[in-house]
């Protein structure tokens, strides 16, 4: 989750910066700032993309290594292993909605002031 806690520092940062000058109305370079706003929601899909490889790679190890134990596999031990490559899909999905809302609301505040 190394990964995606810094796509969340990266959408964060680039909410900051951007969010400020349009919420002052400081907005100088229309088209600087509008390519910042689109940097958000890419920031926020890239971790959408990474949070579901996250668990194909999971879900690859649970089972490499359920095969590895033979025949008798226990439920608990199949289900603990879906359970750990769920999270970086979950976490990467919360990233991508909180990158979208904030791209939306600061999008439509942009758009509003010019």
């Amino acid at each position: 989750m190394g990964i995606l806690s810094l796509l969340l520092l990266v959408v964060l940062s680039l909410t900051v910066t951007s969010g400020t000058q349009i919420l002052l109305d400081k907005v100088k370079d229309y088209q600087n700032l509008q390519q910042r706003l689109t940097y958000i929601k890419s920031v926020g899909l890239l971790s959408l993309v990474v949070g579901i490889l996250g668990q194909l790679i999971g879900l690859f190890q649970a089972f490499g290594s359920i095969s590895k134990m033979g025949v008798i596999v226990s439920p608990e031990l199949l289900a603990g292993g879906i359970r750990v490559s769920m999270i970086t899909t979950m976490f990467g999905m919360i990233i991508f909605l909180v990158s979208y809302l904030l791209w939306l609301g600061l999008d439509y505040k942009l758009s509003k002031q010019t």
